[in-house]
Protein backbone atom coordinates (compact mmCIF):
# COMPACT_ATOMS: atom_id res chain seq x y z
CA UNK A 1 0.00 0.00 0.00
CA UNK A 2 1.61 3.45 -0.80
CA UNK A 3 1.76 6.14 1.87
CA UNK A 4 2.02 9.70 1.64
CA UNK A 5 5.04 12.09 2.76
CA UNK A 6 3.48 13.52 6.01
CA UNK A 7 2.68 15.58 6.68
CA UNK A 8 -0.56 15.78 4.06
CA UNK A 9 -0.90 19.54 3.22
CA UNK A 10 -4.46 20.67 3.03
CA UNK A 11 -6.97 22.93 1.13
CA UNK A 12 -10.44 23.24 2.47
CA UNK A 13 -12.43 25.24 -0.10
CA UNK A 14 -16.23 26.06 1.70
CA UNK A 15 -17.75 29.29 2.03
CA UNK A 16 -19.31 28.74 5.36
CA UNK A 17 -16.50 29.66 7.93
CA UNK A 18 -17.91 27.72 10.91
CA UNK A 19 -17.72 24.43 9.26
CA UNK A 20 -14.13 25.30 7.80
CA UNK A 21 -12.77 25.48 11.66
CA UNK A 22 -14.80 22.64 12.63
CA UNK A 23 -13.26 20.56 9.55
CA UNK A 24 -9.94 22.07 11.27
CA UNK A 25 -10.54 20.55 14.28
CA UNK A 26 -11.52 17.28 12.71
CA UNK A 27 -8.49 17.39 10.63
CA UNK A 28 -5.99 18.38 13.95
CA UNK A 29 -6.30 14.90 15.14
CA UNK A 30 -4.30 13.75 12.74
CA UNK A 31 -0.50 14.84 13.47
CA UNK A 32 0.09 13.88 9.48
CA UNK A 33 -2.31 15.92 8.19
CA UNK A 34 -1.83 19.61 7.38
CA UNK A 35 -4.24 22.47 6.64
CA UNK A 36 -2.09 24.91 5.01
CA UNK A 37 -4.76 27.17 3.64
CA UNK A 38 -9.06 28.08 3.61
CA UNK A 39 -10.65 29.35 0.76
CA UNK A 40 -14.55 30.58 0.46
CA UNK A 41 -14.92 30.78 -3.44
CA UNK A 42 -13.68 29.28 -6.32
CA UNK A 43 -11.52 32.43 -7.36
CA UNK A 44 -9.70 32.15 -3.34
CA UNK A 45 -9.11 28.32 -4.27
CA UNK A 46 -7.63 28.93 -7.32
CA UNK A 47 -4.59 31.82 -5.83
CA UNK A 48 -4.79 29.62 -2.52
CA UNK A 49 -3.31 26.24 -4.66
CA UNK A 50 -0.92 28.11 -6.65
CA UNK A 51 0.24 29.77 -3.49
CA UNK A 52 0.63 26.22 -1.56
CA UNK A 53 0.32 23.77 -3.60
CA UNK A 54 -1.72 21.10 -1.23
CA UNK A 55 -1.00 18.02 -1.54
CA UNK A 56 -5.16 17.45 -1.50
CA UNK A 57 -7.99 20.16 -1.53
CA UNK A 58 -11.48 19.34 0.32
CA UNK A 59 -13.41 21.10 -2.06
CA UNK A 60 -17.29 22.00 -1.43
CA UNK A 61 -19.82 22.12 -4.44
CA UNK A 62 -22.16 25.23 -4.18
CA UNK A 63 -20.43 28.47 -3.62
CA UNK A 64 -21.13 32.02 -4.25
CA UNK A 65 -20.04 32.75 -7.91
CA UNK A 66 -18.53 29.88 -9.77
CA UNK A 67 -19.19 26.62 -8.37
CA UNK A 68 -16.86 23.55 -6.63
CA UNK A 69 -16.83 21.91 -10.46
CA UNK A 70 -15.76 25.19 -12.13
CA UNK A 71 -13.31 25.37 -9.60
CA UNK A 72 -12.24 21.60 -9.67
CA UNK A 73 -11.58 22.45 -13.64
CA UNK A 74 -9.61 25.91 -12.64
CA UNK A 75 -7.21 24.09 -10.96
CA UNK A 76 -6.64 20.97 -12.65
CA UNK A 77 -6.29 23.02 -16.17
CA UNK A 78 -3.34 24.90 -14.43
CA UNK A 79 -2.05 21.82 -11.87
CA UNK A 80 -3.57 18.44 -13.83
CA UNK A 81 -2.08 16.14 -10.68
CA UNK A 82 -4.18 18.09 -8.23
CA UNK A 83 -5.81 15.63 -6.15
CA UNK A 84 -9.46 17.32 -5.15
CA UNK A 85 -12.46 15.60 -2.49
CA UNK A 86 -15.50 16.89 -2.67
CA UNK A 87 -17.09 17.48 0.90
CA UNK A 88 -20.71 18.50 0.09
CA UNK A 89 -24.34 17.92 1.28
CA UNK A 90 -25.41 17.67 -2.80
CA UNK A 91 -26.15 13.68 -3.58
CA UNK A 92 -27.64 14.18 -7.19
CA UNK A 93 -26.74 12.14 -9.51
CA UNK A 94 -25.51 14.90 -11.51
CA UNK A 95 -23.96 16.65 -9.56
CA UNK A 96 -21.62 13.96 -8.83
CA UNK A 97 -20.98 13.05 -12.15
CA UNK A 98 -20.09 16.51 -12.95
CA UNK A 99 -17.58 16.94 -10.18
CA UNK A 100 -16.13 13.48 -10.97
CA UNK A 101 -15.91 14.55 -15.13
CA UNK A 102 -14.27 17.44 -13.89
CA UNK A 103 -11.31 15.81 -12.41
CA UNK A 104 -12.07 15.35 -8.76
CA UNK A 105 -10.78 12.27 -7.13
CA UNK A 106 -13.33 11.17 -4.38
CA UNK A 107 -16.98 12.56 -3.42
CA UNK A 108 -17.59 12.86 0.51
CA UNK A 109 -21.15 13.90 1.81
CA UNK A 110 -20.35 16.33 4.65
CA UNK A 111 -22.76 13.88 6.92
CA UNK A 112 -20.15 11.70 6.69
CA UNK A 113 -18.63 10.36 10.06
CA UNK A 114 -15.62 11.37 11.56
CA UNK A 115 -12.95 8.48 11.70
CA UNK A 116 -14.42 7.88 7.74
CA UNK A 117 -13.59 11.34 6.82
CA UNK A 118 -9.94 10.91 8.24
CA UNK A 119 -9.54 7.41 6.24
CA UNK A 120 -11.06 8.71 3.33
CA UNK A 121 -8.36 11.52 3.17
CA UNK A 122 -5.88 8.80 4.35
CA UNK A 123 -7.01 7.13 0.65
CA UNK A 124 -7.18 10.70 -1.42
CA UNK A 125 -3.42 10.86 0.01
CA UNK A 126 -2.47 7.96 -1.62
CA UNK A 127 -3.24 8.50 -4.77
CA UNK A 128 -6.68 6.82 -4.53
CA UNK A 129 -10.20 7.41 -5.58
CA UNK A 130 -12.71 7.18 -2.69
CA UNK A 131 -16.29 7.15 -3.24
CA UNK A 132 -18.16 5.58 -0.68
CA UNK A 133 -20.58 3.16 -1.44
CA UNK A 134 -23.87 5.65 -1.19
CA UNK A 135 -22.27 7.80 -3.57
CA UNK A 136 -21.52 5.16 -5.97
CA UNK A 137 -25.18 4.08 -6.12
CA UNK A 138 -26.53 7.22 -7.03
CA UNK A 139 -23.90 7.66 -9.94
CA UNK A 140 -24.85 4.13 -10.80
CA UNK A 141 -29.07 5.39 -10.93
CA UNK A 142 -28.27 7.88 -13.69
CA UNK A 143 -27.62 5.53 -16.07
CA UNK A 144 -31.45 4.82 -16.18
CA UNK A 145 -31.87 8.24 -17.26
CA UNK A 146 -31.70 9.54 -20.84
CA UNK A 147 -28.86 11.91 -21.55
CA UNK A 148 -29.67 15.11 -21.74
CA UNK A 149 -29.30 17.69 -25.04
CA UNK A 150 -27.54 21.35 -25.02
CA UNK A 151 -30.42 22.85 -25.42
CA UNK A 152 -32.29 20.94 -23.07
CA UNK A 153 -30.40 21.99 -20.39
CA UNK A 154 -30.70 25.26 -21.15
CA UNK A 155 -34.49 24.74 -21.46
CA UNK A 156 -34.39 22.91 -17.90
CA UNK A 157 -33.78 25.55 -15.73
CA UNK A 158 -36.22 27.97 -17.03
CA UNK A 159 -39.16 25.28 -16.86
CA UNK A 160 -37.76 25.27 -13.20
CA UNK A 161 -38.08 28.84 -12.77
CA UNK A 162 -41.73 28.65 -14.02
CA UNK A 163 -41.80 29.73 -17.41
CA UNK A 164 -44.71 29.22 -19.61
CA UNK A 165 -43.36 27.39 -22.90
CA UNK A 166 -43.95 30.94 -24.89
CA UNK A 167 -41.63 32.50 -21.97
CA UNK A 168 -39.56 29.79 -22.87
CA UNK A 169 -39.48 30.12 -26.91
CA UNK A 170 -39.15 33.99 -26.34
CA UNK A 171 -36.11 33.82 -23.84
CA UNK A 172 -34.10 30.84 -26.13
CA UNK A 173 -35.91 32.75 -29.46
CA UNK A 174 -37.12 29.66 -31.23
CA UNK A 175 -40.86 28.82 -31.44
CA UNK A 176 -43.52 27.79 -28.88
CA UNK A 177 -43.52 24.50 -30.83
CA UNK A 178 -39.87 23.89 -30.35
CA UNK A 179 -39.79 24.82 -26.45
CA UNK A 180 -43.03 22.25 -26.07
CA UNK A 181 -41.44 19.70 -27.80
CA UNK A 182 -38.08 20.51 -25.69
CA UNK A 183 -40.23 20.16 -22.63
CA UNK A 184 -41.88 16.90 -23.48
CA UNK A 185 -38.35 15.51 -24.22
CA UNK A 186 -37.40 16.54 -20.53
CA UNK A 187 -40.32 14.77 -18.91
CA UNK A 188 -39.99 11.60 -20.68
CA UNK A 189 -36.05 11.79 -20.50
CA UNK A 190 -36.67 12.17 -16.45
CA UNK A 191 -39.23 9.51 -15.76
CA UNK A 192 -41.72 12.38 -14.69
CA UNK A 193 -45.60 12.62 -15.32
CA UNK A 194 -45.82 16.21 -15.54
CA UNK A 195 -44.11 19.75 -15.33
CA UNK A 196 -44.27 19.67 -11.67
CA UNK A 197 -42.45 16.26 -11.08
CA UNK A 198 -40.13 17.24 -13.54
CA UNK A 199 -38.97 20.18 -11.49
CA UNK A 200 -38.68 18.07 -8.50
CA UNK A 201 -36.52 15.49 -10.26
CA UNK A 202 -34.33 18.05 -12.02
CA UNK A 203 -33.40 19.97 -8.32
CA UNK A 204 -33.33 16.01 -6.65
CA UNK A 205 -30.80 15.29 -9.31
CA UNK A 206 -28.87 18.12 -9.09
CA UNK A 207 -29.31 19.07 -12.84
CA UNK A 208 -30.82 22.41 -11.21
CA UNK A 209 -30.26 24.05 -7.78
CA UNK A 210 -32.37 26.81 -6.26
CA UNK A 211 -29.80 29.40 -5.32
Amino acid sequence: MHRFDPPLTLLIVDDHFVFRAGLRAVLSLRKDFKVVAEADDAAEALAAFREHRPALTLMDLRMPGESGVQAVRAIRAEFPDARIVMLTTYDGDEDIHQALSAGASGYLLKSVPGPELLLAIEAAGRGERYIPPEVQRRLAERAAFGELTDREREVLPLVVKGLTNKDIARVLKFTEFTAKAHVRSLIAKLGAADRTELVAIAVQRGLVHLD
